[in-house]
């Protein structure tokens, strides 16, 4: 199962969603994200927002499309943000509505950052149920 998270800049959404898959998804479901025009950095809300939850994304690092693996993902999600990514391969394609977080207050923050930590979880469980 390969499972990629996309938005505009991956500093943000993208980047949150990418560290709860890895922090529930099974060792057998290559998590990814990635961004249509990267910014090149991690917004430090976000590596503060998860080190809050106990994930370290401080090695993590904004990046395109054109680092992300080859061959085609089983999902695809975008973050709302407008951008349907449509040179990436994917069986299924899904738009999540999530409010962009990077001019909120922390705790508004915050709230983003459990809405994605929900969302990723229940993408986890409906993939393993299909499967």
């Amino acid at each position: 199962m390969r499972i990629v998270f996309l938005c505009i800049e991956n500093s943000n959404r993208s980047q949150m969603a990418e560290a709860f898959g890895h922090m529930y998804a099974p060792a057998s479901v290559e998590i990814s994200s990635a961004g249509s025009k990267p910014s090149g950095k991690v917004n430090p809300k976000a590596v503060e927002a998860m080190q809050e939850l106990g994930y370290d994304m401080a090695a993590h690092k904004s990046k395109g499309l054109d680092v992300l693996p080859a061959g085609e993902f089983d999902v695809a999600v975008t973050m709302g943000c407008g951008d349907s990514c449509p040179t990436l391969k994917a069986k299924r394609r899904i738009d999540w509505q999530i409010p962009d977080p990077k001019v909120l207050s922390p705790n508004d923050y915050r709230q983003v950052r459990d809405l994605i930590g929900r969302m990723v979880q229940a993408l986890l469980s409906e993939c393993a149920a299909g499967r």
